[in-house]
């Protein structure tokens, strides 16, 4: 499986993007960005495009929600093309569908596509496209969230064909990865470990 490719996690009910194996997991990325998880790559599957379609939006909608704003629709907008927003795989459908309706002159089916990408844009974006948006900056400060512990993890990933796919599991300090590496090399001459850390941040005003 190519990295970056959409899949969705029956676990977690959430579509995301394949980025690597991890001992006897793969590890997915949630679209458009954030914490990684781990996930059985028995239960994954590819991700129907209704379940793209949705991970789109709703990561539209997240960074709508962070800052992002969209100056509000003009008489002048009204009478240009809608602009796809960057990132947002509904817009990228809908635009794609405009410009397969161009390729083949039929400018009923380009009307269309127009129609429904700037409703798209109105319902789900905050207003028509204009070709620039505006981040509003607020000072605040990223720390490491002190409630929760850290995690950390050791996958070993010797092995001729395959990785040996043995794994820590979550420990509270490197000390203890760093045992069972020792015990595991003691046990299998396995040399080669992959090693995680994880942690929980949260934003604070100064």
């Amino acid at each position: 499986m190519e990295p970056g490719t959409l899949v969705y996690d029956p676990q977690t009910r959430k579509v995301g993007e394949y980025q690597d194996r991890a001992g006897p997991y793969v590890m997915l990325r949630p679209v458009g960005g954030g914490r990684e998880w781990q996930a059985d790559p028995a239960r994954i599957r590819a991700a129907t495009r209704e379940e793209r379609l949705s991970a789109g939006v709703r990561a539209a909608n997240d960074r709508s929600r962070e800052g992002f704003v969209t100056p509000p629709l003009t008489e002048a907008d009204a009478d240009r093309p809608p602009v796809p927003v960057p990132g947002c795989a509904t817009c990228e459908e809908l635009a794609t569908r405009r410009e397969e309706a161009r390729a083949a002159f039929d400018p009923s089916a380009e009307t269309d596509a127009n129609v429904l990408l700037r409703q798209h844009r109105r319902r789900e974006h905050g207003g028509a496209p204009t070709g620039h948006r505006i981040f509003r900056y607020v000072p605040y400060t990223i720390v490491q969230d002190a409630s929760a512990q850290p995690e950390y993890q050791a996958y070993c990933v010797s092995g001729d064909e395959a990785d040996c796919g043995a794994s820590s599991g979550p420990c509270q300090a490197p000390g203890e990865v760093e045992e069972w590496q020792r015990r595991h090399t003691q046990e299998t001459w396995h040399t080669r470990y992959r090693r995680s850390f994880a942690d929980y941040a949260v934003f604070e005003r100064p």
